[in-house]
C-alpha cells in the first residue's frame, strides 16, 4: 500500500503475489480507511483493460465487522495500554516439564512483550515452537502467527508441519532482504488489525536479530553509522514492531514473543541486543552452559523473569515461584535448572 493502491493476498499462501489477486484501487482504501493487514470481504469485477487481476468494486466487511462498526475502530496506538492480566499457560499437562518451568520462571499473559535472549545453539527455536503449540492447545480462540525471518528452509518446514492451527509466515534464507522486510510488516500489521477489533493475538518472531540485520541493510543511514556497522536509524522500524505488543483496556491484545541472539561474536548483534534490552516486560535468558551440559530447557533462572508477575499469578503460585527462586539462587545456572527439572519430574509423576 506504499504506492496508494493495494492487492488482496492469501495468508495461507504466505502473502505471495499471484495472478488471481484482487486489485484494490486507491480511492477505496481512502474511502473506507483500509489499513495494511486487514481482512476484506467484498465483491470484485473485471480489472482495467490488459490487466488479468480482478478489481475490488464493493466492500462488505472489514476484519469481520460491518462498515459502520469498522469506521468506529481506533488504531492500536491511540488505545489505552494496560499491564497483562489474563494468563497464558505454557504447560500442556502435568508431564510437560518445559511448559511448567516456563510457567514458574516467566509467567506470561495476554499482551506480553517478551524476549528470548539466546546464545547460539541453546534451544531458542525449540522453546518458541513449544510456546506456540501451548497457546494453540490451551487458548484455541487466540489468533497465532509465527514470523520466521531469514530462516533456514528446513526450519520453515518443521514449523509448518508442527503447527497446524497457526499461521506460519516466513521469508527463508534464500530470499531477498526486501522479502524479509515485507513479511515482517505484513505479519505484525495483520495481528495488529485483529487486536484493534477486540481479538487476542500472539506473534512469535524468530528472530529480532535477523530482522534488524535486514532493515539495517535496506535503510538509508545518511552517512551516520553506529559501531558494529549498524545504521543510525536502522532500528526505528524493528523497535516499533516489537513495541506494538500491548494489552488494550476493554479490548483485545497483541502478544509478541521474540528471540534475539547474544554471544555470537558479532559487534552488530551486540548493538542490536542493547537496542532492545529493557524494552520488553518479560525476559527469558537461555544459558550456553546449560546447553553444553545438555540440560534442556537451557534457562538461566536467575536472569529470567516477568515484570509485575503478581498480576498473573495467584497467591499460592506466587509463593511457589518465590520459594523455588530462593532455593536455587546460590547455584550456578546448570545446577539450578537441573534441580528444577528433577523437582518438576518428581512432582509430575
Amino acid at each position: 500500500m506504499d504506492k496508494g493502491f493495494g492487492f488482496l493476498r492469501d495468508i495461507d499462501n504466505n502473502y505471495q503475489a499471484g495472478q488471481a489477486d484482487t486489485f484494490v484501487p486507491a480511492f477505496m482504501i481512502t474511502k473506507f480507511g483500509l489499513r495494511e493487514g486487514s481482512f476484506i470481504e467484498g465483491r470484485g469485477g473485471p480489472g482495467n483493460p490488459g490487466n488479468q487481476n480482478l478489481k475490488l468494486t464493493a466492500v462488505d466487511r472489514v476484519n469481520g465487522l460491518s462498515l459502520d462498526d469498522y469506521a468506529r475502530t481506533e488504531t492500536m496506538h491511540t488505545m489505552t495500554s494496560i499491564n497483562p492480566e489474563k494468563r497464558l499457560r505454557m504447560a500442556q499437562g502435568p508431564k510437560d516439564i518445559t511448559g511448567q518451568a516456563l510457567d514458574i520462571i516467566v509467567p506470561m499473559g495476554r499482551g506480553q512483550r517478551g524476549l528470548i535472549i539466546s546464545p547460539p545453539k541453546s534451544g531458542k527455536t525449540t522453546l518458541l515452537r513449544h510456546m506456540a503449540n501451548s497457546v494453540t492447545a490451551n487458548d484455541p480462540e487466540m489468533g497465532v502467527f509465527i514470523l520466521l525471518v531469514n530462516e533456514r528452509p528446513e526450519e520453515v518446514t518443521d514449523f509448518k508441519r508442527g503447527l497446524k492451527d497457526a499461521h506460519v509466515l516466513y521469508s527463508s534464507a534464500d530470499q531477498s532482504i526486501g522479502q524479509h522486510m515485507r513479511m515482517t510488516r505484513l505479519a505484525v500489521h495483520t495481528a495488529m488489525r485483529c487486536a484493534e477489533v477486540g481479538r487476542d493475538t500472539v506473534v512469535f518472531i524468530d528472530s529480532l536479530t535477523r530482522m534488524a540485520r535486514a532493515f539495517n541493510a535496506e535503510t538509508e543511514s545518511y552517512g551516520r553509522t553506529l559501531s558494529g556497522g549498524l545504521g543510525a536509524n536502522a532500528m526505528e522500524v524493528p523497535r516499533k514492531i516489537f513495541g506494538a505488543a500491548r494489552n488494550i483496556e476493554n479490548g483485545g491484545s497483541l502478544t509478541i514473543i521474540a528471540t534475539i541472539l547474544v554471544e555470537t561474536g558479532s559487534r552488530m548483534d551486540d548493538i542490536i541486543y542493547q537496542e532492545f534490552k529493557g524494552t520488553g516486560n518479560m525476559d527469558l535468558v537461555l544459558s550456553r552452559d546449560c546447553a553444553e551440559h545438555r540440560v534442556f530447557p537451557a534457562i538461566d533462572i536467575r536472569l529470567s523473569g516477568t515484570r509485575k508477575e503478581e498480576l498473573l499469578l495467584n497467591k499460592d503460585e506466587l509463593k511457589k515461584a518465590v520459594d523455588i527462586r530462593r532455593a536455587l539462587s546460590r547455584k550456578d545456572p546448570t545446577e539450578a535448572m537441573a534441580e528444577l527439572i528433577e523437582y518438576l519430574d518428581r512432582n509430575g509423576r
